[in-house]
């Protein structure tokens, strides 16, 4: 084995020499960079050294803690002949870090194997600490004022046995200002979720951060992480040890991964697969004919799900605002109507996607959180699952099930694709673009076609018209339509495969959204014309008091189109994707968005209330006033009941509602047993 001297001279020539493929002398050029970006670390990639030195590169990996410490002082030693002034600044704060030190290792595969050994490991972000000082050399002054300094390790503070001076053993104080500190910060690493075995809880390893690495990483973020496995005992009541410790990563280096598509590898060959497939005549039905191919029809949920997992490119403007460009797409419908199998697929074939269900979400699962750790007691932020699920698709089942105070955490998170966190002293903004497909069952069990939307689901308005486009799926006896859903799950169960094997297998379709989401498209003069003679035929059909579309859904009209020329890998939105973009949009409005009693289009039915909803209210309110007079007597509810039945607007029945609703609504309230009063 190498002396530490011959360790350290074989580094600075490693360092000094190391040519890269075009001949460039590689480090030796980075620490002249080094002192010219006031940077405090040099990266050495870990293949590099091995090709170098195998030697070397073992004994990183097998005695990682002595290796990086001569690692640190060949490089100081060179980047003092390099910049004194500098290399005197940075003195104790430079390090050599180390990039992808061997294979990388599941979380998961983390045993006492690796213990002590320098690994590198791949996650997801989950919660950050907020930042701290961490000393490294502590001054202590004992009685007769001398300073002794004691080096830290681990996170208890070590004190001296006894002075180096004098006698003085027993009572010794921190000199604060003579202790050296260093940036400290803990990231928890959780295992990536498409990475999770089914069943299986997710493994998650906290990670230590000093100097530079600090603030690297945020919620949400996924890297590629080196560093050192240690341990630290866990403790009962008290200081008494356990037998059980914890693992802990003492990080060297992270590499944060890119979040979008742009930044997933396929091979040259699988490009050139993928625009083959787009190039085809019956590309677009093909791609819409491979999303959940388990679930037999549902062609317009299908055709809107793959639009949804494409997107449209967000829009950042001059004054810093952003127009969004991920849809959100909601599922009403009957029972036993395959709506979970869509959202499941949907998260599954997603480049990044997470699937939950709303029954077992909170409003700090959703969005995100602030906890205390139990060790140290540090505040530390936690990211919820739309955060995770940035710049990807977020499946929430049994949304009707959530809380109302949970559903309300998704308004921003929805329109502004940001989640914001303020307590306990922490005040943050995070990412959240992300694709909300969610689905719901009705009010009553089977969605009531002679009622709205509205009253046919337990959801808020505000929320409702946060979706850019909504589907009702319902149940209804059809012979035919029945006969072939039962032949294509039977044939499911008998062979295990499907009938029809679907056009692009999974992995294809997968590759395929992935290469389609890197195009930037954009409008053309006819689809711009399109969607605005759509937009305002729409606008100018309603009468004053009459919603139809709003500017909501021309930006909706816009992400669809633009959506479609990706899916055929055009670069220029087309006529016939604008047109595509309208058909759906047109097939939403003429289910969801027509008021019942009056059979127009209406989207007043996702606002509130309907025009002829509207009317009826505004009678009902003027009746109430004429029978208070000038005086603003009482009313007694009977006779409101009787008054209403007498314009001939309403049954009996529906004159009692309209009581109880103004009632409930705050708009009369009552001023003893059987006698209201307007506000």
């Amino acid at each position: 084995m190498k002396t530490e001297g011959k360790l350290i001279d074989d580094l600075e020539n490693f360092i000094n020499k190391f040519r890269d493929k075009s001949g460039r002398v590689k480090y030796r050029a980075k620490l002249s960079q080094i002192a010219a970006s006031g940077s405090k670390s040099l990266v050495v990639d870990f293949d590099d050294l091995i090709s170098y030195d195998n030697e070397i590169a073992t004994r990183l990996i097998s005695e990682p803690e002595e290796a990086l410490k001569t690692f640190d002082r060949a490089g100081y030693s060179l980047l003092l002949t390099e910049s004194p002034e500098f290399a005197n600044s940075i003195k104790r704060d430079f390090h050599v870090r180390i990039s992808s030190a061997g294979d990388v290792t599941p979380l998961r595969r983390v045993t006492t194997e690796k213990l002590h050994k320098l690994i590198t490991v791949s996650g997801m972000v989950v919660r950050t600490s907020e930042l701290k000082p961490l000393a490294v050399i502590a001054a202590f002054t004992c009685k007769q004022g001398h300073t002794n300094e004691e080096p830290q390790k681990g996170m208890i503070l070590r004190r001296p046995t006894k002075c180096g001076q004098c006698e003085e053993t027993r009572v010794f104080e921190l000199d604060e200002k003579r202790t050296e500190f260093i940036d400290f910060q803990v990231i928890r690493l959780q295992e990536l979720p498409e990475e999770l075995p089914p069943g299986q809880l997710p493994q998650a390893l906290d990670v230590n951060l000093t100097g530079d690495l600090v603030n690297t990483a945020r919620p949400g973020d996924r890297l590629n992480l080196t560093g050192i496995v240690m341990t630290e005992p866990e403790y009962t009541q008290g200081s008494n040890r356990l037998r059980i410790f914890k693992s802990r990563i003492e990080a060297n280096n992270l590499d944060v991964l890119g979040k979008g598509p742009r930044d997933i590898i396929i091979s040259k060959d699988d490009e050139s697969l993928v625009e083959a497939l787009s190039r085809k005549d019956n590309a677009y039905v093909r791609l819409i004919q491979s999303i959940a191919p388990s679930v037999h029809g549902h062609e317009t949920e299908k055709e809107a799900i793959l639009l949804m997992l494409l997107g449209s490119p967000s829009r950042v403007l001059p004054d810093g605002n952003t127009l969004r460009g991920d849809l959100n797409i909601l599922l009403v419908g009957d029972p036993g109507t395959a709506k979970s199998e869509l959202l499941k697929y949907a998260s599954r074939v997603a480049p990044r996607g997470l699937y939950t269900s709303g029954r077992g979400s909170t409003a700090a699962g959703l969005t995100a959180a602030v906890v205390r750790e139990k060790a140290g007691g540090m505040l530390m932020l936690e990211a919820g699952a739309i955060v995770l699920a940035d710049q990807g698709i977020a499946a929430i089942d049994e949304f009707d099930k959530m809380r109302t105070e949970d559903r309300n955490a998704l308004h921003e998170a929805m329109e502004q694709q940001t989640v914001s966190v303020a307590k306990g002293g922490i005040v943050a903004t995070l990412n959240a673009r992300t694709s909300i497909l969610a689905a719901a069952n009705p009010l009553l069990g089977k969605y009531d076609p002679y009622r709205n939307i509205f009253e046919n689901v337990n959801l808020p308005i505000p929320l409702l018209t946060r979706f850019d486009l909504i589907f009702i799926i319902r149940d209804s006896p059809d012979r035919s339509r029945d006969e072939k859903v039962a032949k294509h799950i039977l044939e499911l169960h008998r062979r295990g495969q499907y009938e029809d094997e679907p056009p692009l297998d999974f992995d294809l379709l997968r590759k395929y959204l992935i290469q389609a989401k890197r195009i930037d498209p954009v409008l053309s003069k006819e689809a711009e014309e399109k969607i605005l003679d759509y937009y305002l035929q729409m606008r100018s059909s309603a009468s004053e008091s009459m919603i139809t579309v709003t500017p909501r859904q021309l930006e909706a009209l816009i992400r669809l189109a633009t959506a479609r020329a990706r899916s055929l890998l055009h670069e220029m939105v087309t006529e016939d994707d604008a047109l595509r973009g309208i058909n759906l949009m047109r097939r939403m409005l003429e289910t969801v968005g027509v008021d019942v009693k009056t059979g127009k289009i209406d989207l007043g039915v996702l606002h509130g209330r309907p025009l002829s909803e509207r009317n009826i209210l505004e009678l009902a309110i003027d009746t109430f006033k004429s029978l208070e007079g000038p005086k603003k007597d009482a009313v007694e509810g009977r006779r409101f009941v009787d008054e209403l039945i007498n314009t001939g607007k309403f049954e009996q029945e529906d004159a009692r509602r309209m009581l109880s609703t103004l009632n409930r609504s705050g708009q009369i309230y009552e001023v003893k047993p059987g006698f209201y009063r307007k506000l």
